[in-house]
């Protein structure tokens, strides 16, 4: 029995050995946290616009499409055979994205455009924290924040400015 046990250990073990070392330990914890928090600040925005798509989304995105980048790396891909990985996750966000459309049906409108946008952008800003450029990720996250935040201030004044013209 006691030979049964040590096996089971010494495979519970192996399994698990994955992360060997402080530094893979470090690495792995700062770049899925990165991902995580810069998803959280992208779906902090949309979580205050009400969108469908808002803050639980965009760090699960984030911290998806970061993971599916880490994973094969720590496997010991090269980052020049990623293309098929970066293929698989940006299609599988398409279908997050468009389920974020809405036509409305009498109207003219389609909404959740903005929504898809940056759900895809999140996924993108995971795979850049995920492959190990932080900096990058936070970069985009600040341009893309700064899009969201003047394009709404911007077509707010717009949709006054119609209303007031078709008023006349």
């Amino acid at each position: 029995m006691n030979e049964v046990r040590a096996v089971v250990w010494a495979t519970i073990q192996q399994e698990f050995s994955d992360l060997n070392d402080v530094e893979q330990v470090t690495q792995v914890c700062v770049r899925l946290t990165v991902a995580i928090i810069l998803g959280a600040v992208l779906g902090y925005e949309r979580e205050l616009r009400g969108t469908a798509a808002g803050l639980r989304t965009h760090m699960l995105v984030a911290l998806g499409s970061a993971l599916f980048v880490l994973v094969p790396l720590q496997t010991g891909m090269e980052i020049s055979d990623l293309s098929r990985v970066l293929q698989g996750v940006v299609a599988g966000i398409g279908f997050l994205g468009a389920g974020a459309i809405i036509k409305l049906s009498g109207d003219k409108e389609v909404k959740g455009l903005t929504t898809a946008a940056s759900v895809w952008l999140t996924a993108a800003i995971g795979i850049s924290a995920g492959v190990g450029r932080e900096a990058t990720a936070v970069l985009s996250t600040c341009l893309a924040l700064c899009i969201l935040l003047l394009s709404h201030h911007g077509s707010r004044k717009i949709k006054s400015t119609n209303e007031q013209v078709d008023e006349r």
